[in-house]
């Protein structure tokens, strides 16, 4: 398994914009394959710098899942919403969790 993190560069007046494009991700991800985590917005810090996170089995089905991606009306619609509200960057990078398995958290 590994876990696409998309680093996203957005236009601080338009969060509102890229909440709406994560929460249409957040049907076509799921449906087409991978294993959504979320999209993330800016709240503190940063107000420039969003990412989506999801887990795929490899680099083989990431293709395969991109594919499906290109070929569902919503995601075809959610790509041509990204073009046109001109989201300024976009990047991925692809890692694999060295740590599990975690100890239980500790509650005080």
């Amino acid at each position: 398994m590994i876990t696409c993190f998309i680093r996203y560069e957005i236009d601080p007046f338009k969060k509102d914009v890229f909440a709406e494009y994560s929460r249409n991700w957040g049907q076509v991800i799921p449906r087409c394959g991978a294993d959504l985590i979320g999209y993330f917005a800016p709240h503190e810090g940063s107000a420039t710098t969003a990412y989506g996170v999801y887990n795929i089995e490899s680099l083989a089905a990431y293709e395969a899942y991109r594919a499906r991606l290109a070929a569902d009306p919503l995601g075809r619609e959610n790509y041509e919403f990204s073009r046109r509200e001109r989201f300024l960057k976009e990047d991925r990078i692809f890692l694999r969790n060295a740590s599990p398995p975690h100890a239980p958290r500790m509650t005080p």
